[in-house]
């Protein structure tokens, strides 16, 4: 196949941890699916212990299991899969990729949307439709500005809760705007992430420093700066149960702390105030508790020293 006519539309990667039950049901929901759109189904299992694997094998035969033998995290499991699906650099790669949750239900018709409006703007780099909860609220992650370190100290001092409709303290999750309104956003969600494969040639894959959390904000972030658009599109509407592996993991609060300090030192710490960088890890710190003090002393970041939930 040439880099003009690859073999899919769409490749598909879920990363799945101890969630053999909602992964049915999203699966379900992939296979019924409209035929217009020609896909690619991989499922990273990260070593799960309810027999989601086998689960798969059996009722999903069109599906690929990658069972990755630990729980590598979310980045690092995403990355397994892509690099399966021929990403970065192959000419075979499906024109575009999508992070999907296993904690998901996709409409019929949301591929054939998804890829329809992207498809009319060759600039849109990245996209995500509509979340909204099993309480039909909207999951707020599903369109984020940046953190910066104003938003992220609005944020952190709960002005953002406290004053959701003003333009300058609900900015990270933009909370001002109508949710039923097509937006050019700074991130969308790595529970349903749309990217154009050209995106991920010339930006490269998932940052493995990042376990869990902020690593599909990082991926946003370079492919914006690579001159990209993200799409938060609300005409696809995707249920996300929100949270079902990483609940059972009483380390999610830590690793949400990490991923914000890798972000941050990645790309504001050189340039803030001092007053204010101190603010900032003052506020980590006191988030993510005594687990992190490590990682505030240590300027190189690693991988957490176990793993725990993806």
């Amino acid at each position: 196949m040439s880099a003009n006519n690859p073999a899919f539309d769409l490749g598909i990667v879920i990363v799945n941890w101890n969630t053999r039950d909602l992964l049915r049901e999203c699966l379900r929901s992939v296979q019924d699916s409209g035929p217009s759109v020609t896909r690619r189904v991989i499922v990273v299992d990260n070593a799960s212990g309810d027999g989601s694997a086998d689960m798969v094998r059996a009722e999903f035969p069109g599906v690929e299991v990658i069972e990755s033998g630990a729980n590598t995290g979310f980045s690092t499991g995403n990355n397994l899969g892509l690099r399966r699906l021929g990403y970065p650099d192959s000419p075979d790669a499906p024109r575009y990729a999508l992070l999907l949750n296993p904690d998901t239900v996709v409409p019929p018709d949301g591929f054939r949307l998804m890829i329809a409006r992207m498809d009319a703007d060759p600039q849109i780099g990245m996209a995500g439709p509509r979340l909204i909860m099993l309480d039909g609220k909207l999951d707020l992650a599903c369109r984020r500005s940046f953190p910066t370190p104003e938003v992220s100290l609005w944020r952190m001092t709960g002005l953002s809760k406290l004053f959701p409709k003003s333009r300058r303290f609900g900015r990270y999750n933009l909370t001002y705007l109508d949710e039923h309104v097509e937006t050019e956003v700074d991130c969308v969600v790595g529970a349903f992430m749309m990217v154009r494969g050209e995106a991920i040639a010339r930006v490269g894959l998932m940052d493995e420093t990042f376990w869990m959390y902020g690593e599909d904000i990082d991926w946003a972030y370079r492919i914006k700066a690579a001159g990209w658009k993200v799409l938060y599109y609300p005409q696809v509407t995707v249920l996300h149960v929100k949270r079902a592996a990483s609940r059972m993991n009483p380390r999610t609060r830590l690793e949400f702390q990490r991923a914000s300090l890798i972000f941050y030192r990645k790309y504001y710490a050189a340039k803030t105030p001092r007053l204010l960088h101190l603010a900032i890890l003052a506020g980590l710190l006191f988030k993510g508790g005594r687990g992190l003090w490590r990682d505030l002393l240590n300027p190189t970041p690693t991988h957490p020293p176990e793993a725990g939930a993806a």
